[in-house]
């Protein structure tokens, strides 16, 4: 198995997973600034040249909420539980919700403040965010409320909502979100870092593209 990766959210999520299963994988770095995302052969595998990708065998798979079910089901384990189809209706909902709401409401402060540092695209431009400010409350107030009694998002335990929904939110305090306001969000995500593989997910060492052909 090989699984293709950036150091951005969405690898993040997948990486966090396989090392919290388990999974041993061939981890291949990509140089986003040096355009492998867009070479043919990596475009050839996910055509929307993003990262990450997955490659088991003949399956070769794109997205990460994808990938996270495939190693779930391809272990057993129920953070995406086959076995128990409403659970998993549940788990599809809060997936289904990050992707459509939650996702683009934190997106523009973790892009400001995170990737901008980390790919070397310059200062985070805070103006650009004011406007992105009510989507953010919006559905800050409806993750915040169902956190109320809850430890995880679904099903009474961790599963891979939990993952998707906190990739970006996790760097809410370099990102300058305003997550001082929704105390559940933040003892929710506190939590999550107490999970080994989601504090550290990055590969110790790092194999580069050129080293795995």
């Amino acid at each position: 198995m090989k699984i293709y990766w950036i150091e951005a959210q969405a690898p993040r999520r997948v990486l966090a997973l396989a090392k919290h299963l388990g999974i041993k994988a061939e981890l291949i770095e990509l140089d986003l600034v040096a355009g492998e995302l867009r070479t043919p052969d990596y475009a050839w595998l996910n055509p929307n040249m993003k990262a990450p990708t997955l490659i088991d065998a003949e399956v070769v798979l794109w997205e990460s909420s994808a990938i996270m079910a495939y190693l779930c089901t391809r272990v057993g384990s129920d953070m995406w539980p086959t076995h128990a189809p409403m659970q998993m209706v549940e788990v599809l909902r809060w997936l289904s919700w990050s992707d459509c709401h939650w996702g683009p409401a934190v997106a523009p402060f973790y892009f400001e403040h995170v990737v901008k540092a980390t790919f070397g695209f310059g200062p985070p431009d805070s103006a650009r965010l004011i406007d992105r400010m009510p989507d953010f409350v919006r559905y800050a107030k409806v993750l915040d409320a169902h956190l109320t009694d809850r430890a995880f998002v679904a099903c009474g335990r961790l599963t891979i909502a939990d993952f998707q929904l906190a990739s970006m939110a996790t760097y809410w305090r370099e990102s300058a979100m305003p997550m001082d306001a929704f105390p559940n969000i933040v003892r929710w995500l506190d939590g999550l870092m107490r999970i080994p593989a989601w504090a550290d997910p990055w590969p110790t060492s790092r194999l580069r593209l050129e080293q795995a052909a």
